[in-house]
């Protein structure tokens, strides 16, 4: 089924989350609420995302704003030659295995498991309303890795992302980079909410809470990006 676009948008929450403070030095702002496609868009606007507290990313759910933010500028990104080259193996496709991007990356093996079957069926239900999106990499029709995320205007925020094969999520986070940047617009930025050394070497920085923000609210001023869905 193909993903509308624009997106539809869902009835308001219920829970204020753009109401909520977090402390200076604390990343976790505010913990209950709902994965009701509503709440969930809500909090994104507001720079929040949300991780279960429980074992394995069970509930209650937490409301998180990380201090500091791993950010990546599109024009930042770091594309060595051997990613230029990795590049040829793979096939990028959009949106065609959602939902299965989205159990890989909680495959119970993986060590960090947070994604649940509610997280899941809250992120499939926000892709049929046209806001969460898959970047998928392909090598002879297997899928091999992947990320999914959410995009509101000009911000798209990572949730996570897998490899079968080596260099597929850095292909995949490549071909991302090229869709957010396509037309050039300077607020555009994908938030990754926590900068690891893999992704700072990428060209992800740590950004302070205030400075991402700042860039979020004009982010969501910035036309929507095109993922190619009609």
């Amino acid at each position: 089924m193909p993903v509308p676009f624009p997106p539809v948008e869902p009835p308001p929450s219920e829970w204020e989350l753009g109401r909520l403070r977090p402390t200076p030095d604390d990343d976790l702002v505010g913990a209950g609420a709902d994965l009701a496609p509503g709440t969930v868009l809500a909090a994104y606007r507001a720079g929040l995302f949300p991780m279960g507290l429980g074992v394995d990313g069970g509930r209650p759910l937490g409301w998180w704003s990380p201090q500091p933010r791993g950010v990546l500028d599109p024009d930042a990104f770091r594309e060595r030659r051997s990613l230029r080259k990795a590049r040829a193996r793979f096939e990028i496709r959009v949106d065609t295995a959602f939902q299965e991007v989205v159990r890989r990356c909680g495959d119970p093996e993986r060590e960090g498991r947070w994604i649940t079957d509610e997280i899941a069926a809250a992120y499939a239900e926000l892709h049929r309303l046209g806001w969460a999106h898959s970047i998928e990499t392909w090598r002879e029709d297997r899928l091999v890795g992947g990320l999914y995320g959410i995009a509101i205007g000009g911000l798209f925020a990572g949730e996570s992302m897998f490899h079968a094969e080596r260099d597929a999520s850095k292909v995949a986070l490549a071909a991302l980079v090229d869709l957010v940047r396509a037309d050039g617009d300077p607020r555009r930025i994908i938030d990754v909410q926590w900068a690891t050394e893999h992704l700072q070497r990428l060209g992800v920085a740590e950004w302070p809470r205030e400075r991402y923000l700042d860039a979020l609210a004009e982010a969501l001023h910035a036309p929507p990006i095109d993922f190619g869905s009609s």
